[in-house]
């Protein structure tokens, strides 16, 4: 069966974009210009093409600026080591995660109480209905946002002390710092990774392409009692940027 037509200018389309004959910024022709240049084709082939493009994070459309190539966004690398804290540093994970300084981080963020559900209440080894505090965040590294995550904390924890304000986040040295305020030690972290595409929330909170696909992961802090004390679930960044890097030592 032959491929469609909007397919096959897709694929050079983005051919062109890979090599660099379109750079970053750079514009591309109009949809008059594609149909002559692709043989008279349609304009509405002209246009799934672009679209399937546009969904896939490679190229934007704007009022009264045509359409151009999006820039490249940088790749970041997730090490294993990122949640070890360095005592008096005003840095987090993700200022880790991303290399930049607290003054480019920038977090919104959201605070209500909720009941556990009974997913909620399987990762944090509790009974249904537990009350918790949900923390919903987006995280900005220079005004783009490349993180977000709902990060939940048994209210018993945490009920009339600084961790339960939202005005106190961003929090230097992130959630175990926190905790630690509180006189909890966290000596395990966990985490558990997936891949998917972007839900439609995602994809506009991320500002991704819907063919963008994400990293979704869950992360539990562990304290040295054993307890679950904090469960991020999901954490949320787009998966074509972020390399996940594990270290394995072995001994024999």
């Amino acid at each position: 069966m032959a491929q469609p037509e909007y397919l096959r200018i897709a694929a050079d389309l983005r051919r062109r974009i890979s090599s660099g004959e379109f750079g970053p910024g750079d514009q591309i022709p109009t949809i008059p210009a594609l149909e002559a240049e692709y043989g008279g084709v349609s304009p509405t082939t002209i246009r799934n093409a672009l679209r399937l493009l546009t969904n896939e994070g490679l190229i934007e459309s704007r009022a009264r600026a045509g359409t151009r190539v999006r820039p490249r966004p940088a790749i970041h690398r997730l090490a294993a080591d990122r949640y070890r804290t360095t005592p008096g540093a005003k840095s987090t994970p993700y200022t880790r995660d991303q290399g930049i300084g607290w003054s480019e981080y920038r977090l919104d963020k959201r605070f209500e109480r909720v009941q556990a559900s009974s997913e909620l209440a399987a990762l944090f080894e509790c009974e249904v209905g537990e009350r918790l505090l949900a923390r919903h965040f987006v995280f900005y590294d220079n005004d783009q946002p490349t993180q977000m995550s709902t990060s939940y904390v048994r209210w018993s924890d945490v009920q009339g002390t600084p961790v339960a304000d939202p005005i106190n986040e961003p929090w230097p040295g992130g959630t175990r710092a926190q905790l630690a305020t509180l006189g909890i030690r966290v000596t395990q972290i966990t985490e558990s990774f997936t891949a998917a595409m972007p839900t439609e929330l995602e994809a506009a909170t991320l500002r991704i392409g819907a063919g963008v696909p994400v990293l979704r992961y869950t992360r539990k802090h562990i304290a040295d009692t054993g307890r679950v004390v904090e469960v991020a679930h999901p954490i949320v960044r787009r998966g074509d940027t972020t390399i996940v890097d594990f270290r394995i030592d072995l001994d024999d």
